[in-house]
């Protein structure tokens, strides 16, 4: 079974431009995901997807691959699922092969480690399942007291049922990361999606799923980072 790890990383990030390559923690970014997809080996490559030619240099200096910039799927209205299609069909194309399980791992999650993501794919090698997603437990922001802020403050609950429940009466409710996305490749084509018919959810330690997307994720994770390092 061939296996690929996908790493997205398009220049023209808004939020917080050239995300991709920023310093974090004396590394640039993306170099903590190639690091950790190259040091879990349980994949036959690590590509990096990308259309920018710094991005490039910075991802072979890590280890990754990149033999071709994207050629399309580069602008931010691509669903990542699509980008990680497109991405799939060029690498099939230049190595001349055809892949079992991709694996989709953003670069804007720098805490997911090498263990996390060989638990993931043993997990989805121990079942029979198209998809699976990395998710994790809500903690004190109970999603179920979520409201939607009305005219003049006034709160819409989104489950008022749950107002009336103790919070440990409560399901536990899960959130989904991108920290790692896995597909049989032909499940993946078919469904043009992770979100595939009987895909799973496989919980992650939260500290391992923070994306990062803007300058309060940013801050965020370089205090889970030194917290951390010191657990």
């Amino acid at each position: 079974m061939l296996k690929i790890g996908i790493i997205l990383a398009r220049g023209g990030s808004k939020r917080l431009p050239r995300k991709n390559i920023l310093p974090f923690n004396g590394k640039p970014l993306i170099g903590w995901t190639i690091e950790a997809a190259v040091q879990s080996a349980v994949f036959d490559r690590v590509l990096v997807s990308t259309d920018d030619e710094e991005i490039r240099s910075v991802a072979l200096n890590f280890g990754a691959e990149v033999p071709f910039l994207r050629s399309g799927a580069a602008d931010d209205q691509i669903p990542s699922s699509e980008a990680t299609i497109f991405a799939l069909r060029q690498a099939e194309a230049h190595w001349g092969c055809k892949f079992d399980l991709v694996a989709q791992l953003m670069a804007n999650c720098p805490l997911r480690d090498a263990q996390t993501i060989r638990d993931a794919v043993d997990a989805f090698s121990a079942r029979d399942m198209p998809a699976l997603i990395s998710c994790f437990k809500y903690g004190w922001m109970n999603p179920w007291w979520a409201v939607r802020v009305g005219e003049e403050g006034r709160p819409e609950p989104v489950f008022p049922e749950a107002l009336l429940k103790r919070s440990q009466d409560l399901p536990t409710l899960y959130c989904p990361t991108g920290a790692i996305w896995l597909a049989k490749s032909r499940e993946l084509l078919a469904n043009k999606s992770f979100y595939a018919p009987g895909h799973v959810f496989h919980p992650i330690d939260w500290v391992n799923s923070i994306d990062i997307d803007d300058e309060d994720d940013l801050r965020m994770a370089n205090v889970v980072f030194e917290y951390k390092k010191k657990r």
